[in-house]
């Protein structure tokens, strides 16, 4: 553990939410939160470092530049709730995180807010990253759910679940390669079950596969090579950015 995760103690202890979701309309994205606290102990058993992290994070497979818009101005406005440099900063994380680099830095989706390692201070004690991470968590549900019920009923196609699968194959890419949370629950003898159930059902690996150029498949893809700012500017309200958005 110590060499693994570059630190220094006698004792750790974790604990934490994880929630994947991957639904069978490839119309509806696929949704990862998580919301995590850890500490280290010496040999007496007195904290001697604790730290948070977490974060939620899209991942879909057509893109609707208005769900982009709901989902991360949702987050925004509760990053905003607790510390305005919040939102910024930690979408920069999440864009630098989820990537396959081995993928030409192709992002697994269109990202949200991903934070680690933010311990207590004089600013911000440990009830701030509590009810910091507790926010977080319950904005999941209004961030989330009105997507699907937008979605969820669309008429899809065998090309469509084609594609799908070549992108959960992305994911599973991600989780396996790269993702640390993956890697800290394997190397401390989790519980495998639980460690992989982020992975989707069903993946497709295709030798170089490339979408049609200008379809809707390579307008998402494009997305996760080039990261975009989504975020709703104060001045006009949600559904006047997403009308411009649709116009453009």
């Amino acid at each position: 553990m110590r060499k693994a995760l570059n630190i220094n103690g006698d004792q750790w202890f974790a604990a934490g939410l994880s929630l994947v979701i991957h639904p069978f309309n490839p119309f509806v994205p696929t949704v990862h939160c998580n919301y995590r606290m850890f500490e280290l102990y010496n040999e007496q058993g007195d904290t001697i470092d604790r730290w948070f992290g977490g974060g939620t994070d899209l991942t879909p497979y057509y893109l609707f530049e208005e769900d982009a818009v709901h989902f991360h101005s949702t987050y925004k406005n509760v990053c905003d709730g607790f510390d305005s440099s919040f939102y910024p900063r930690f979408k920069k994380v999440c864009d630098d995180y989820f990537v396959n680099t081995h993928r030409d830095n192709e992002r697994r989706g269109i990202g949200g807010i991903f934070y680690d390692h933010q311990k207590a201070d004089d600013h911000k004690d440990v009830d701030f990253w509590i009810n910091f991470g507790k926010a977080c968590g319950d904005a999941f549900i209004p961030a989330y759910l009105p997507i699907v019920s937008k979605r969820k009923n669309i008429v899809f196609e065998a090309p469509h679940k084609y594609w799908q699968e070549i992108r959960r194959g992305r994911y599973v890419e991600f989780n396996l390669v790269h993702d640390r949370g993956t890697i800290f629950g394997l190397k401390t003898n989790g519980r495998t079950e639980s460690i992989l159930m982020s992975l989707p059902a069903t993946v497709r690996f295709d030798y170089n596969y490339q979408p049609v150029p200008g379809s809707e498949e390579d307008k998402l893809l494009q997305t996760c090579k080039h990261p975009r700012e989504w975020v709703v500017p104060t001045e006009i309200t949600e559904e006047d950015w997403a009308s411009r958005v649709n116009k453009c």
